[in-house]
């Protein structure tokens, strides 16, 4: 019991000092892997080191270097373009475009990683020309892999639903993708107007596109910059008069001026890149095949190929989230093998009143998640309710709902990997208000979600 209580501390004391000092939160995380493995553990560097999560190092990676070569070779702007004319340009509907397009693709059966990590980039590189924040729409790409992720044919779903059989318990496969699709929906509808989704209803794509061109336009059109009094330009023969709107055909010039200028074509490079990001698509959903690989595979290619799109993709890459999730996680990882995760649940476990403890059980599967793998948290979490379960005094799939959903709606904190996947593609500049706004978003709803269901689902079912 001492030994865990030290590894629960040192993952506060090390919370504490990054919000507090300036000293990087992944790099005292593996510091603090180290000192407790060693220390409490009695594990050696090798055995700390294979907690490192690998794979998640290279899904971000991987993802974030693609995306910097997309970004390059004009592929982006292309898909910017696609994507809001599939809207009819309503730039309002775009973070709901992204929303379904993740939630699509994890229902029929990707893992939400490789989801977010194919929808994110996207989803950033519209919120730079569209004037959308960046937290708005990482928050609805994350919220749409958690939407379709508990599909019957979905990753999370299939390992909720084998986990219940073989503990014998009442299954409701449907109702549990109905619910947590449905709270996922609420959820983001509450993020799209606390963080500016109000400011977005009535502007049009057109509107953003000519207001950032516009002045290269006239400049294009008359060299000799304003003339005149007052500073306007007389401009040509049949133009409106200086203080009135232009005429039609001046306003319609500007516009396709500004069409032409934003509306890229498909190339050799651009057009490889897109099949590249279909073939992620592809291999994640029919052949279980890893995302950062796939990614790292297609940016050799397109180096091969286009050897300028790759000039400072390296350097985009996001270093310094690679490092804070991936020492983070590594230092959870001492934690489960301690058996520090399944000595809070065992402690659970012990609480007479079953609904306190159904409670309880949600709350750390809503916690341990926000920081580590949910595919884990389902699959340790579920047994443990089964003595809650079989004592019939509280629903079976009330709880279950519960705890999926309290384990799925905190992956957009940035320690988990989809708000970190939000996280890496989000712009530079505003890259560490985007980290912040994350953790505060993710802790809250590692309270809020697991009050929330509870509420919703266990109290309504109980015996």
């Amino acid at each position: 019991m001492t030994d865990h209580l030290i590894a629960i501390g040192a993952l506060v004391l090390v919370f504490a000092v990054a919000t507090f000092t300036s000293v990087h939160m992944g790099a005292l995380a593996l510091v603090a892997a180290f000192a407790v493995g060693s220390s409490v553990a009695g594990e050696s560097a090798d055995d700390v080191f294979g907690g490192f999560p690998g794979d998640l190092f290279v899904v971000l990676v991987g993802v974030t270097f693609l995306f910097a070569v997309a970004k390059n070779n004009g592929t982006i702007e292309w898909l910017v373009h696609a994507a809001t004319k599939a809207v009819g340009g309503r730039i309002a509907l775009i973070p709901w475009v992204m929303f379904l397009i993740t939630a699509a693709l994890t229902a029929v059966g990707a893992v939400v990683p490789a989801a977010v990590g194919v929808i994110a980039p996207i989803g950033m590189s519209l919120c730079a020309r569209y004037r959308i924040r960046p937290l708005l729409m990482g928050l609805l790409v994350a919220n749409g892999g958690c939407a379709g992720g508990f599909s019957p044919a979905s990753v999370y779903g299939s390992i909720t639903n084998g986990v219940v059989e073989r503990n014998h318990l009442p299954s409701g496969p449907g109702l549990l993708f109905a619910m947590t699709f449905l709270f996922s929906v609420a959820l983001s509808v509450v993020a799209y107007f606390m963080f500016g989704g109000r400011q977005l209803l009535g502007r049009r794509a057109q509107d953003t596109e000519t207001a950032a061109d516009a002045t290269a336009a006239a400049r294009s059109a008359d060299p000799a910059g304003p003339a005149g009094p007052g500073g306007a330009s007389p401009g040509p023969v049949g133009a409106a008069a200086p203080g009135t709107a232009p005429a039609g055909g001046t306003a319609t010039a500007t516009v396709a001026l500004a069409k032409s200028v934003v509306a890229p074509g498909l190339d050799v490079s651009r057009s490889l890149t897109l099949l590249g990001l279909l073939g992620m698509v592809a291999g994640a959903l029919f052949l279980e095949w890893n995302v950062g690989l796939m990614a790292l595979t297609v940016v050799v290619v397109l180096t091969l190929v286009d050897p300028d799109a790759a000039q400072g993709a390296v350097d985009r890459c996001a270093w310094s989230t690679v490092l804070l999730v991936c020492g983070v996680v590594t230092f959870v990882g001492v934690m489960e093998r301690m058996g520090t995760i399944e000595w809070l649940g065992d402690s659970v476990a012990t609480i007479d009143s079953p609904l306190l403890g159904a409670l309880l059980i949600c709350v750390v599967g809503a916690v341990v998640s926000a920081f580590a793998s949910t595919t884990g948290i389902l699959g340790a979490l579920i047994p443990l309710a089964v003595p809650f379960l079989m004592d019939g005094q509280v629903s079976a799939i009330g709880l279950i709902i519960a705890l999926a959903i309290s384990s799925s709606v905190v992956d957009s904190s940035p320690l988990s990997t989809s708000g970190a996947l939000v996280t890496a593609n989000a712009p530079e500049e505003q890259r560490p208000q985007v980290f912040s706004a994350l953790m505060r978003w993710g802790m809250s709803m590692a309270l809020v979600a697991p009050l929330a269901t509870w509420a919703l689902f266990v109290i309504p079912g109980q015996v």
